[in-house]
Protein backbone atom coordinates (compact mmCIF):
# COMPACT_ATOMS: atom_id res chain seq x y z
CA UNK A 1 0.00 0.00 0.00
CA UNK A 2 1.68 3.43 -0.90
CA UNK A 3 1.81 6.16 1.24
CA UNK A 4 -0.05 9.63 -0.12
CA UNK A 5 2.00 12.58 0.09
CA UNK A 6 0.36 15.36 1.65
CA UNK A 7 3.24 17.85 2.58
CA UNK A 8 3.23 19.55 -0.54
CA UNK A 9 3.14 23.62 -1.95
CA UNK A 10 1.76 25.18 -4.18
CA UNK A 11 1.07 29.08 -5.81
CA UNK A 12 -0.66 29.95 -9.00
CA UNK A 13 -1.32 33.19 -10.59
CA UNK A 14 -4.22 33.58 -13.48
CA UNK A 15 -2.24 31.58 -16.14
CA UNK A 16 0.09 29.21 -14.28
CA UNK A 17 0.30 27.00 -10.74
CA UNK A 18 3.39 26.14 -9.66
CA UNK A 19 3.76 22.81 -7.50
CA UNK A 20 6.70 21.98 -4.96
CA UNK A 21 6.60 18.30 -4.20
CA UNK A 22 9.28 16.97 -1.93
CA UNK A 23 10.88 13.32 -2.92
CA UNK A 24 11.71 12.53 0.59
CA UNK A 25 15.19 10.83 -0.03
CA UNK A 26 14.19 8.98 -3.04
CA UNK A 27 16.64 8.76 -6.54
CA UNK A 28 15.34 10.85 -8.98
CA UNK A 29 15.52 7.85 -11.19
CA UNK A 30 12.97 6.33 -9.34
CA UNK A 31 10.61 9.43 -9.65
CA UNK A 32 7.47 8.11 -12.31
CA UNK A 33 5.43 11.02 -13.38
CA UNK A 34 2.29 11.22 -15.15
CA UNK A 35 0.39 14.12 -16.38
CA UNK A 36 -2.75 14.95 -18.03
CA UNK A 37 -5.03 17.98 -18.80
CA UNK A 38 -7.15 17.25 -15.34
CA UNK A 39 -5.01 14.49 -13.80
CA UNK A 40 -1.24 14.90 -12.11
CA UNK A 41 0.36 11.47 -10.70
CA UNK A 42 3.98 11.29 -9.03
CA UNK A 43 4.98 7.45 -7.87
CA UNK A 44 8.12 7.77 -6.21
CA UNK A 45 8.02 4.17 -4.11
CA UNK A 46 7.03 3.76 -1.20
CA UNK A 47 5.12 7.37 -1.56
CA UNK A 48 2.31 8.66 -4.22
CA UNK A 49 1.27 11.80 -4.91
CA UNK A 50 -2.03 12.42 -6.90
CA UNK A 51 -4.22 15.33 -7.78
CA UNK A 52 -7.32 15.66 -9.91
CA UNK A 53 -6.58 19.25 -10.67
CA UNK A 54 -9.24 21.95 -9.87
CA UNK A 55 -9.71 23.11 -14.18
CA UNK A 56 -7.74 21.86 -17.41
CA UNK A 57 -4.39 22.62 -18.07
CA UNK A 58 -2.02 22.25 -20.93
CA UNK A 59 -0.11 19.47 -20.40
CA UNK A 60 1.86 19.88 -23.97
CA UNK A 61 3.42 22.85 -22.26
CA UNK A 62 3.55 22.35 -18.84
CA UNK A 63 7.00 21.44 -17.59
CA UNK A 64 8.40 19.16 -14.14
CA UNK A 65 12.14 20.14 -13.01
CA UNK A 66 13.66 17.51 -10.61
CA UNK A 67 16.48 18.48 -8.78
CA UNK A 68 17.65 19.03 -5.03
CA UNK A 69 14.66 16.15 -3.61
CA UNK A 70 12.14 18.19 -5.03
CA UNK A 71 9.93 18.27 -7.73
CA UNK A 72 8.61 21.29 -8.60
CA UNK A 73 5.82 21.70 -11.46
CA UNK A 74 5.00 24.69 -13.76
CA UNK A 75 1.39 24.37 -14.53
CA UNK A 76 -0.52 26.22 -17.25
CA UNK A 77 -3.60 27.04 -17.10
CA UNK A 78 -5.87 26.33 -20.62
CA UNK A 79 -8.15 29.51 -19.02
CA UNK A 80 -6.70 32.27 -17.30
CA UNK A 81 -8.29 32.60 -13.25
CA UNK A 82 -8.09 31.32 -9.73
CA UNK A 83 -8.44 28.62 -9.06
CA UNK A 84 -9.78 27.70 -5.35
CA UNK A 85 -7.98 24.43 -4.74
CA UNK A 86 -5.49 22.57 -6.40
CA UNK A 87 -7.69 19.11 -6.21
CA UNK A 88 -11.08 18.42 -6.77
CA UNK A 89 -12.64 18.28 -3.32
CA UNK A 90 -16.33 16.86 -2.20
CA UNK A 91 -16.30 14.15 -5.26
CA UNK A 92 -17.34 10.96 -4.53
CA UNK A 93 -14.29 7.86 -5.34
CA UNK A 94 -16.45 6.52 -8.83
CA UNK A 95 -15.57 10.08 -10.09
CA UNK A 96 -12.49 10.06 -9.49
CA UNK A 97 -11.87 6.64 -10.59
CA UNK A 98 -13.58 7.85 -13.84
CA UNK A 99 -11.12 10.70 -14.17
CA UNK A 100 -8.28 8.56 -13.39
CA UNK A 101 -9.48 5.90 -16.29
CA UNK A 102 -10.20 8.64 -18.86
CA UNK A 103 -6.64 10.37 -18.55
CA UNK A 104 -4.85 7.26 -18.62
CA UNK A 105 -7.36 6.92 -22.18
CA UNK A 106 -5.97 10.22 -22.99
CA UNK A 107 -2.09 9.26 -22.85
CA UNK A 108 -2.83 6.00 -24.15
CA UNK A 109 -4.22 7.50 -27.80
CA UNK A 110 -1.41 10.79 -27.52
CA UNK A 111 1.14 7.91 -27.03
CA UNK A 112 -0.40 6.10 -30.26
CA UNK A 113 -0.94 9.08 -31.98
CA UNK A 114 2.57 9.78 -31.23
CA UNK A 115 4.05 5.92 -32.55
CA UNK A 116 1.23 6.78 -35.71
CA UNK A 117 2.98 10.30 -36.36
CA UNK A 118 7.11 8.70 -35.40
CA UNK A 119 5.94 5.62 -38.22
CA UNK A 120 4.59 8.22 -40.44
CA UNK A 121 7.64 10.23 -40.45
CA UNK A 122 10.08 7.59 -40.95
CA UNK A 123 8.07 6.45 -44.00
CA UNK A 124 8.47 9.55 -44.92
CA UNK A 125 12.46 9.72 -44.72
CA UNK A 126 12.54 6.15 -46.06
CA UNK A 127 10.50 7.75 -48.95
CA UNK A 128 12.51 10.79 -49.39
CA UNK A 129 15.96 8.47 -48.71
CA UNK A 130 14.80 6.40 -51.65
CA UNK A 131 13.99 8.81 -53.89
CA UNK A 132 17.35 10.46 -53.52
CA UNK A 133 18.87 7.06 -54.08
CA UNK A 134 16.69 6.58 -56.78
CA UNK A 135 17.57 10.13 -58.40
CA UNK A 136 21.32 9.40 -57.62
CA UNK A 137 21.45 5.92 -59.24
CA UNK A 138 19.79 7.24 -62.25
CA UNK A 139 22.20 10.26 -62.64
CA UNK A 140 24.74 7.49 -62.51
CA UNK A 141 23.46 5.21 -65.15
CA UNK A 142 22.78 8.74 -67.02
CA UNK A 143 26.74 9.16 -67.11
CA UNK A 144 27.56 5.84 -67.40
CA UNK A 145 25.51 5.62 -70.53
CA UNK A 146 26.95 8.89 -71.19
CA UNK A 147 30.41 7.71 -70.95
CA UNK A 148 30.15 4.56 -72.91
CA UNK A 149 28.39 6.92 -75.96
CA UNK A 150 31.60 9.06 -76.00
CA UNK A 151 33.69 5.98 -75.64
CA UNK A 152 31.62 4.29 -78.41
CA UNK A 153 31.88 7.35 -80.55
CA UNK A 154 35.96 7.71 -80.11
CA UNK A 155 36.28 3.88 -80.63
CA UNK A 156 34.36 4.37 -84.16
CA UNK A 157 36.32 7.70 -85.33
CA UNK A 158 39.58 5.63 -84.08
CA UNK A 159 38.15 2.49 -86.56
CA UNK A 160 37.03 4.84 -89.04
CA UNK A 161 40.84 6.33 -89.06
CA UNK A 162 42.00 3.04 -88.91
CA UNK A 163 40.17 1.90 -91.79
CA UNK A 164 41.48 5.43 -93.90
CA UNK A 165 45.33 4.48 -93.08
CA UNK A 166 44.73 1.05 -94.47
CA UNK A 167 42.90 2.92 -97.77
CA UNK A 168 45.90 4.94 -97.88
CA UNK A 169 48.36 1.72 -97.57
CA UNK A 170 46.25 -0.08 -99.81
CA UNK A 171 46.32 2.55 -102.38
CA UNK A 172 49.96 3.34 -102.25
CA UNK A 173 50.81 -0.69 -102.35
CA UNK A 174 48.73 0.01 -105.52
CA UNK A 175 50.68 2.90 -106.98
CA UNK A 176 53.68 1.40 -106.43
CA UNK A 177 52.77 -2.12 -107.95
CA UNK A 178 51.74 -0.19 -111.08
CA UNK A 179 55.04 2.11 -111.04
CA UNK A 180 57.00 -1.30 -111.12
CA UNK A 181 54.71 -2.39 -113.38
CA UNK A 182 55.40 0.50 -115.49
CA UNK A 183 59.25 0.07 -115.13
CA UNK A 184 58.78 -3.38 -116.39
CA UNK A 185 57.04 -2.60 -119.48
CA UNK A 186 59.59 0.47 -120.10
CA UNK A 187 62.50 -2.55 -119.75
CA UNK A 188 61.31 -4.77 -122.48
CA UNK A 189 60.24 -1.73 -124.42
CA UNK A 190 64.07 -1.03 -124.10
CA UNK A 191 65.22 -4.88 -124.74
CA UNK A 192 62.49 -5.06 -128.02
CA UNK A 193 64.29 -1.44 -129.79
CA UNK A 194 67.62 -3.28 -128.67
CA UNK A 195 66.80 -6.23 -130.64
CA UNK A 196 65.49 -4.38 -133.20
CA UNK A 197 68.92 -2.44 -133.72
CA UNK A 198 70.72 -5.55 -133.47
CA UNK A 199 68.64 -7.55 -136.21
CA UNK A 200 67.14 -10.75 -134.39
CA UNK A 201 63.71 -12.27 -134.48
CA UNK A 202 60.70 -10.78 -133.84
CA UNK A 203 59.46 -13.28 -131.54
CA UNK A 204 63.24 -13.19 -129.48
CA UNK A 205 61.67 -10.93 -127.21
CA UNK A 206 58.71 -12.83 -126.05
CA UNK A 207 61.16 -15.95 -126.01
CA UNK A 208 62.93 -13.35 -123.58
CA UNK A 209 59.94 -12.58 -121.78
CA UNK A 210 59.44 -16.08 -121.09
CA UNK A 211 62.04 -16.96 -120.07
CA UNK A 212 62.44 -14.01 -117.19
CA UNK A 213 59.38 -15.83 -115.85
CA UNK A 214 60.52 -18.85 -115.97
CA UNK A 215 63.63 -18.33 -113.95
CA UNK A 216 61.73 -15.89 -111.66
CA UNK A 217 59.22 -18.89 -111.03
CA UNK A 218 62.15 -21.53 -110.27
CA UNK A 219 63.58 -18.79 -107.78
CA UNK A 220 60.45 -18.80 -105.88
CA UNK A 221 60.30 -22.23 -105.66
CA UNK A 222 63.86 -22.84 -104.49
CA UNK A 223 62.99 -20.19 -101.74
CA UNK A 224 60.42 -22.05 -100.87
CA UNK A 225 62.16 -25.43 -100.64
CA UNK A 226 64.66 -23.73 -98.68
CA UNK A 227 62.33 -22.61 -95.71
CA UNK A 228 60.74 -26.10 -95.40
CA UNK A 229 63.10 -28.95 -93.43
CA UNK A 230 63.81 -32.32 -94.40
CA UNK A 231 62.20 -35.10 -93.36
CA UNK A 232 63.81 -37.02 -90.65
CA UNK A 233 65.07 -40.85 -91.16
CA UNK A 234 63.27 -43.37 -90.25
CA UNK A 235 64.92 -45.64 -87.26
CA UNK A 236 64.00 -47.82 -84.65
CA UNK A 237 64.65 -47.69 -80.85
CA UNK A 238 65.30 -50.60 -78.95
CA UNK A 239 64.70 -50.74 -75.19
CA UNK A 240 65.86 -53.55 -72.90
CA UNK A 241 63.99 -54.09 -69.58
CA UNK A 242 65.64 -55.45 -66.10
CA UNK A 243 63.81 -58.71 -65.20
CA UNK A 244 62.08 -57.71 -62.01
CA UNK A 245 59.86 -60.02 -59.83
CA UNK A 246 58.87 -57.02 -58.22
CA UNK A 247 56.39 -54.35 -60.25
CA UNK A 248 58.07 -51.77 -59.21
CA UNK A 249 60.85 -50.39 -60.81
CA UNK A 250 64.44 -50.69 -59.28
CA UNK A 251 64.90 -47.24 -58.82
CA UNK A 252 61.78 -46.85 -56.76
CA UNK A 253 61.92 -50.32 -54.50
CA UNK A 254 64.48 -51.36 -51.55
CA UNK A 255 66.14 -54.08 -52.39
CA UNK A 256 66.64 -55.11 -48.77
CA UNK A 257 63.19 -55.44 -48.09
CA UNK A 258 62.28 -57.13 -50.95
CA UNK A 259 65.28 -59.83 -50.37
CA UNK A 260 63.79 -60.13 -46.98
CA UNK A 261 60.56 -60.59 -48.18
CA UNK A 262 61.77 -63.20 -50.72
CA UNK A 263 63.10 -65.20 -48.19
CA UNK A 264 60.10 -65.21 -46.27
CA UNK A 265 58.17 -66.39 -48.78
CA UNK A 266 60.88 -69.01 -49.48
CA UNK A 267 59.99 -70.34 -46.06
CA UNK A 268 57.04 -70.10 -45.91
CA UNK A 269 56.91 -72.62 -49.33
CA UNK A 270 59.60 -75.03 -47.34
CA UNK A 271 56.95 -75.40 -45.04
CA UNK A 272 53.97 -75.87 -47.05
CA UNK A 273 55.79 -78.86 -48.71
CA UNK A 274 56.16 -80.20 -45.51
CA UNK A 275 53.75 -82.75 -43.94
CA UNK A 276 51.42 -79.76 -42.37
CA UNK A 277 47.57 -81.12 -42.42
CA UNK A 278 46.01 -77.93 -41.57
CA UNK A 279 47.19 -75.85 -44.97
CA UNK A 280 45.39 -78.49 -46.85
CA UNK A 281 42.71 -76.52 -46.51
CA UNK A 282 43.76 -72.78 -46.48
CA UNK A 283 43.15 -70.04 -49.43
CA UNK A 284 46.19 -68.82 -51.26
CA UNK A 285 46.63 -65.74 -49.31
CA UNK A 286 46.29 -67.31 -45.91
CA UNK A 287 49.26 -69.48 -46.68
CA UNK A 288 50.99 -65.98 -46.36
CA UNK A 289 53.00 -65.26 -43.10
CA UNK A 290 52.50 -61.56 -43.42
CA UNK A 291 49.11 -61.82 -44.45
CA UNK A 292 48.86 -64.06 -40.75
CA UNK A 293 50.50 -61.69 -38.44
CA UNK A 294 48.08 -58.55 -39.68
CA UNK A 295 45.19 -60.93 -39.30
CA UNK A 296 46.29 -61.84 -36.37
CA UNK A 297 46.99 -58.47 -35.25
CA UNK A 298 43.71 -56.98 -36.51
CA UNK A 299 42.19 -59.92 -33.51
CA UNK A 300 44.45 -58.44 -30.97
CA UNK A 301 43.19 -54.90 -31.84
CA UNK A 302 39.08 -56.20 -31.61
CA UNK A 303 40.66 -58.34 -27.79
CA UNK A 304 39.96 -61.02 -29.63
CA UNK A 305 43.33 -63.32 -28.10
CA UNK A 306 42.62 -66.89 -28.64
CA UNK A 307 42.18 -65.96 -32.45
CA UNK A 308 45.04 -63.97 -32.82
CA UNK A 309 47.46 -67.00 -30.86
CA UNK A 310 46.10 -68.87 -33.41
CA UNK A 311 46.79 -66.69 -36.16
CA UNK A 312 50.64 -66.61 -35.32
CA UNK A 313 50.68 -70.09 -34.47
CA UNK A 314 49.92 -71.05 -38.04
CA UNK A 315 52.29 -67.96 -39.07
CA UNK A 316 55.27 -69.83 -36.89
CA UNK A 317 54.56 -72.99 -38.24
CA UNK A 318 54.78 -71.43 -41.83
CA UNK A 319 58.45 -69.52 -41.18
CA UNK A 320 59.86 -69.66 -37.65
CA UNK A 321 62.65 -66.83 -38.04
CA UNK A 322 60.17 -64.07 -37.71
CA UNK A 323 60.50 -62.22 -34.05
CA UNK A 324 57.44 -60.25 -34.37
CA UNK A 325 54.84 -63.49 -34.26
CA UNK A 326 57.06 -64.68 -31.29
CA UNK A 327 56.65 -61.29 -29.64
CA UNK A 328 52.79 -60.52 -31.08
CA UNK A 329 51.89 -63.97 -29.48
CA UNK A 330 53.74 -63.44 -26.82
CA UNK A 331 51.42 -60.28 -26.10
CA UNK A 332 48.51 -61.75 -26.32
CA UNK A 333 49.60 -64.27 -23.52
CA UNK A 334 50.31 -61.54 -21.17
CA UNK A 335 46.56 -60.53 -22.10
CA UNK A 336 45.35 -63.62 -20.88
CA UNK A 337 47.76 -64.01 -18.14
CA UNK A 338 49.85 -66.72 -19.58
CA UNK A 339 52.43 -65.73 -18.18
CA UNK A 340 54.74 -68.46 -18.58
CA UNK A 341 54.02 -68.43 -22.17
CA UNK A 342 54.72 -65.14 -22.90
CA UNK A 343 58.20 -65.42 -21.22
CA UNK A 344 58.82 -68.13 -23.67
CA UNK A 345 57.74 -66.28 -26.67
CA UNK A 346 59.81 -63.33 -25.40
CA UNK A 347 62.68 -65.28 -25.14
CA UNK A 348 62.45 -67.30 -28.61
CA UNK A 349 62.01 -63.78 -29.96
CA UNK A 350 65.40 -62.43 -28.33
CA UNK A 351 66.95 -65.55 -29.32
CA UNK A 352 66.09 -65.01 -33.38
CA UNK A 353 67.10 -61.42 -33.07
CA UNK A 354 70.36 -61.98 -31.50
CA UNK A 355 71.04 -64.20 -34.06
CA UNK A 356 69.72 -62.04 -36.69
CA UNK A 357 70.81 -58.58 -35.17
CA UNK A 358 73.66 -59.17 -32.96
CA UNK A 359 74.07 -54.76 -32.90
CA UNK A 360 70.99 -54.69 -30.35
CA UNK A 361 71.73 -54.49 -27.18
CA UNK A 362 69.02 -56.76 -24.56
CA UNK A 363 68.30 -53.70 -22.76
CA UNK A 364 67.11 -52.06 -25.76
CA UNK A 365 65.29 -55.10 -26.76
CA UNK A 366 63.96 -55.21 -23.61
CA UNK A 367 62.54 -51.65 -24.25
CA UNK A 368 61.41 -52.46 -27.56
CA UNK A 369 59.29 -55.14 -25.89
CA UNK A 370 57.62 -53.22 -23.31
CA UNK A 371 56.70 -50.42 -25.64
CA UNK A 372 55.49 -53.65 -27.73
CA UNK A 373 53.34 -54.76 -24.64
CA UNK A 374 51.91 -51.44 -23.95
CA UNK A 375 53.56 -51.41 -20.38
Amino acid sequence: MPLQVSDYSWQQTKTAVFLSLPLKGVCVRDADVFCTENYLKVNFPPFLFEAFLYAPIDDASSKAKIGNDTVVFTLYKKEAAMWETLSLTGVDKEMLQKIREKSILQAQERAKEAIEAKAAAKREDQKYTLDAMMKIEEEERKKIEDMKESERIKATKELEAWKECQRKAEEQKRIQREEKLHQKEKQMEEERKNLKHKGLPRNSSRYLATKGRNLENIFSEKLKEDSIPAPRSVGSIKINFTPRVFPTALRESQVAEEEEWLHKQAEARRAMNTDIPELCDLKEEEKNPEWLKDKGNKLFATENYLAAINAYNLAIRLNNKIPLLYLNRAACHLKLKNLHKAIEDSSKAYRIMKLHLRLIHPTKLYKMMLRRFGL
